[in-house]
């Protein structure tokens, strides 16, 4: 089992059962995956986060043209998007309707950063969740083990019985050592993420309410049309002469003005005396 005098963790774990060490050998391989993508996360993260704090208050800044130019590099896709589709004039379109048609575009010019800051977050969830209970089987094989040897000397020493635990606990120990800092950068990640979606999100909002006062209420030829179907008040049009109709002999004179056919029958009445 060991000397017991020698206590060391490389004794340790060249003296223990096959099956203890591919468990450690896999949970240190586990470690150094979840610690790369650890620091791969942190650094596009952080440059992201600074990105999406920018494009959010430049979005808001008054002006009377928009450009990506003026916008960080990262966010010139959407401010294209949006720019590109607010070109696209539909017939009859409200304003909310254009806004939201603009935050679309924008959001989903968005997605392909928001799945590159959430890839391989997974891993650092699956070996957070499955490290110690990876572990806790090494542990056990190796109990196990120390068992057998046990019964096979028949001697209960502590000598004899403490090297072959310690071999054992120590594949629970590895397994915590990969597990706890893959839990924790998981939940600072998401966070991190979370925070980066809601600044993106009030950012496109600015945007497109900018880009839509722009189009209804900028320049003359973003104006929109007037609406068709609005009702016209009765009455004669600009311009337009009166018309005398000679009355029947021994009828009185009646006087009739030339009335809009969308005022209805109100207007119809509204032409005799």
């Amino acid at each position: 089992m060991g000397d017991f005098g020698d206590f060391s963790v490389k004794k340790m774990f060249l003296e223990a059962d096959p099956v203890v060490q591919a468990v450690m050998v896999l949970l240190v391989l586990a470690s150094f995956s979840s610690w790369a993508v650890i620091l791969e996360k942190t650094a596009f993260l952080g440059w992201l986060a600074r990105q999406m704090r920018r494009f959010k208050n430049y979005a808001s800044e008054a002006g009377a043209s928009v450009s990506p130019a003026d916008f960080p590099p990262v966010a010139r896709a959407m401010v294209e998007a949006g720019l590109s589709e607010s070109r696209d004039l539909a017939g009859g379109e409200s304003r909310s309707d254009f806004c939201q048609r603009l935050e679309r575009a924008m959001r989903e010019s968005f997605l392909p950063l928001l799945d590159r800051a959430e890839s391989h977050v997974s891993i650092l969830a699956t070996i957070g969740s499955t490290s110690p209970f990876v572990g806790l089987f090494g542990t056990v094989w190796g109990i196990m083990h120390s068992f057998i040897g046990i019964a096979t000397t028949g001697e209960t020493t502590l000598s004899v019985v403490a090297p072959g635990i310690a071999e054992a606990l120590s594949a629970t120990a590895v397994g915590l050592v990969a597990a706890i800092p893959a839990v924790v950068a998981y939940n600072k990640i998401n966070s991190s993420i979370r925070s980066i979606g809601k600044n993106a999100a009030v950012g496109i909002g600015r945007l497109g309410a900018r880009l839509t006062r722009t189009r209804f209420e900028g320049s003359p030829e973003l104006v929109p049309e007037p609406d068709s179907t609005a009702p016209r008040q009765a009455g004669p049009a600009p311009g337009a002469a009166e018309r005398l109709v000679l009355p029947a002999p021994g009828a009185p004179e009646k006087r009739v003005l030339p009335v809009p056919l969308a005022a209805g029958s109100a207007g119809l009445r509204s032409g005799n005396k």
